[in-house]
Formats: structure tokens, C-alpha cells, sequence
């Protein structure tokens, strides 16, 4: 009689993420018909609207969802299915993307008649998921009940294969689409694709679609265009990247402070220093005010370099100019002292933490622990592992 929703939605996802789960499957696991049985009468019909506008309102967690699933799925007449949607929506916003099919099943097998945006809403949390291949099995459910998929289950679909690294796949669906016109393009497809490509390490030709969209209606945002310089500034190719960052303004396309974090980075990296002055007088030139991003990276860069006591001056300039440091701040300074065997300092600045009110993590621990092994100091080494230790 304590058989409730909840207990078997926890059993599903176990059985979904083990991927023994086939997600069209006819199998018990969603079937809930001992649950229905033992249900109590729905509540009186003149109040369920009310009731779900009010649950929807108060959901917090996933426990929050699945109570307020479990009283729609008693309610007779059953809810409409923008009830439903909402009610998704809200677990995928909560990052639940497994509880979301298995809640999207279980509103198919009630007898629901799911929309395009029912399905869409599955479709992303398969791919966010990485079941790529359940999204595609949710396209077949549009054709099969009359509907067109749109440009939202497409670059659903499309950052699935890229996030499975299923390249091949996504360029030629991405090929398709502009091929057959499956649907109309826009700069969240394109952003989905150049993305991809860079991170596969293909940017000549994110390079080549976004040449195609300076020429195209659908114009290249920041983002775009930050993807692309980032993708070069990971490859080594600075001077590309300058150079499109330079025809991004002269476009009239204003940087934000996440491109020069970027540009930053990539300077950084190959240690021209004076091109880093530049960029930052820059940025606040341009009152684009640099973040903690911009100071930790190069903080990092500086005690790469064992250029500790300036990373450390970048520290207290970060302070003074009202940016908060975080446990990345110090552990590229504890670190860049661990590898110069400076200890004390090292230790120092670890103990100014707390009284700070910045937690270390394991990244802290570790390079603390690493310098003290190189010390041949054993012994504070297991000490401060002995206090890390759970």
C-alpha cells in the first residue's frame, strides 16, 4: 500500500542509467498501473487547475515534481497538456534530464496526446543526457503523430551528436538540413555547429560557416564569434584570432568581456606580456571592466612562468579593484609557490583563506601536499592529508 511514484521512478532511472533501459521498450518498468490502483479518488475537478498552478509554484526539488506528477496523473479528466509541459520544463530546469524522459514516458502511457513541444522538451533531455540515439527515436513519434519538427529539435539533435563527439553524424545532419530545408536556420543552430566544430578541433571550417553566415540573413553574434576566436586561440593561432577579433568590431559587433578573457588566455599562454598590458587598458578604455576570469588567468599564466611575486601584486590589484578573488585565485599562487619550494608562503596563504571565508578544494590540497613531498617534509605532507581525508 506505500507504493508510491517516486519509489518507482528511482528504480527507472537506476535501470536508465546502467543503459538497461530501451526507452520505446514495452516493459514494466513504467508501467503504473499497482500505483494507480492503490491511488485515493482524484480531488474535485473545479480545483486541479488551481492545484497544479500552485504545485508548479512550489517546486524546489525533484521530490517537489514527482508529488505534484503523481496528483496529476490521478485527476480525472486528466490534466491538458500544457500542464504537463510546464511540469517538464520544471525538472529540466532543475538539471533532472533522466527523471524527465522517464516523466515524459509515463505522460505518453497515460494517454496524453504530447505536442511538438512535449517532445521537444524530451528530445533535449535525451541529448543532455547523452542518449542521443532516444532523441532520434523521439523524432519518429512527430511523423507518427502528424507533427513537424522544428529548428529546436534539430539543434537539439545536433548538440547531442556533438556532445556524444559523433561528428561525422552531426555534420551530415547539419548538411541535411540545409539541403532539404527541414527547417529555417538560425544563429542558435550555427552557434550549436561552429561551437562543435572547434571543440573538435575543426575550425577552418567553423571559419568557413561563419564566413557563410556574414554573407547569409542570420548574422553572427558575439558569441559566435568568441567561439571561433577561442577555437583559434587553443590551436596557437593568435595572430588569426586578433585579426578576427579586430574585423568583429570594425562589423560594429562589440566585444563583451568573455571575448577578451579569450584573447587574454591566449596571450598568456605564449607569454606576450605587452600585448597583455594592451588588451586590458583596452577593456577598461572601453568600460568592459575585467572579471575574476580575467585576473585568475593571468595569475595562472604568471606562476606558470614562476613569476609568483607578480601574480601575487595581480591579486591585491584584483582587490583594489573590487573583484572578489576565489579558491582558483589562490590555488594558482599556492601552487606557483609549491613549485618553487616556497613553502612558508605557500602555507601562508593557504591559512589567509579561511579568513577570508574561501574554502581550498582538492585542487588546494593537492598542490600543498605535492610541494611538500618535494620538500621531503612527509610528515606535514600526511598531516594536512590526514585533515583533508573524509
Amino acid at each position: 500500500m506505500g507504493f508510491c511514484f517516486r519509489q518507482f521512478l528511482t528504480s527507472s532511472l537506476k535501470c536508465y542509467e546502467s543503459g538497461k533501459s530501451h526507452f520505446f521498450s514495452h516493459s514494466p518498468l513504467f508501467s503504473l498501473s499497482v500505483f494507480r490502483y492503490f491511488c485515493s479518488k482524484s480531488a474535485a475537478n473545479c480545483n486541479s487547475h488551481e492545484k497544479i498552478k500552485l504545485g508548479l509554484g512550489n517546486i524546489r526539488g525533484l521530490d517537489d515534481a514527482i508529488c505534484l506528477y503523481e496528483t496529476m496523473a490521478r485527476m480525472r479528466p486528466l490534466p491538458c497538456v500544457e500542464q504537463f509541459n510546464q511540469l517538464l520544463s520544471r525538472v529540466v530546469k532543475l538539471k533532472e534530464d533522466s527523471a524527465a524522459i522517464c516523466l515524459f514516458k509515463d505522460i505518453c502511457n497515460l494517454g496524453i496526446s504530447v505536442d511538438e513541444y512535449t517532445m521537444n522538451i524530451a528530445i533535449d533531455s535525451c541529448c543532455l543526457s547523452n542518449r542521443v540515439n532516444y532523441g532520434f527515436s523521439i523524432l519518429g513519434l512527430f511523423f507518427k503523430r502528424g507533427c513537424v519538427p522544428d529548428v529546436v529539435t534539430f539543434s537539439s539533435l545536433l548538440k547531442g551528436l556533438f556532445r556524444e563527439n559523433k561528428i561525422n553524424e552531426a555534420q551530415e545532419l547539419f548538411r541535411k538540413m540545409v539541403r532539404e530545408g527541414l527547417c529555417k536556420l538560425n544563429v542558435v543552430t550555427y552557434g550549436i555547429v561552429i561551437d562543435g566544430l572547434c571543440k573538435a578541433g575543426n575550425t577552418a571550417m567553423a571559419i568557413e560557416l561563419l564566413r557563410v553566415m556574414e554573407k547569409g540573413s542570420c548574422k553572427p553574434n558575439i558569441q559566435i564569434y568568441s567561439t571561433v576566436i577561442d577555437g583559434l586561440c587553443k590551436d596557437g593561432m593568435i595572430d588569426s584570432a586578433l585579426k578576427l577579433f579586430a574585423e568583429m568590431t570594425e562589423k560594429g559587433i562589440t566585444p563583451d568581456v568573455v571575448t577578451y578573457n579569450i584573447l587574454v588566455c591566449g596571450l598568456c599562454n605564449l607569454s606576450r606580456w605587452r600585448e597583455v598590458k594592451l588588451l586590458l587598458k583596452e577593456m577598461i578604455d572601453c568600460k568592459i571592466h575585467p572579471d575574476v576570469v580575467t585576473f585568475n588567468t593571468i595569475i595562472d599564466a604568471l606562476c606558470k612562468e614562476g613569476l609568483v611575486d607578480e601574480a601575487e601584486d595581480v591579486l591585491h590589484l584584483m582587490m583594489e579593484r573590487d573583484v572578489v578573488p576565489d579558491v582558483v585565485s589562490y590555488n594558482a599562487l599556492i601552487d606557483g609557490y609549491c613549485l618553487q619550494g616556497h613553502m612558508t608562503k605557500a602555507r601562508n596563504l593557504f591559512d589567509s583563506m579561511a579568513r577570508k571565508n574561501i574554502a581550498p578544494d582538492i585542487w588546494t590540497f593537492n598542490a600543498l601536499i605535492n610541494g611538500y613531498c618535494k620538500k621531503m617534509k612527509i610528515d606535514d605532507a600526511i598531516h594536512l592529508f590526514s585533515w583533508n581525508a573524509p
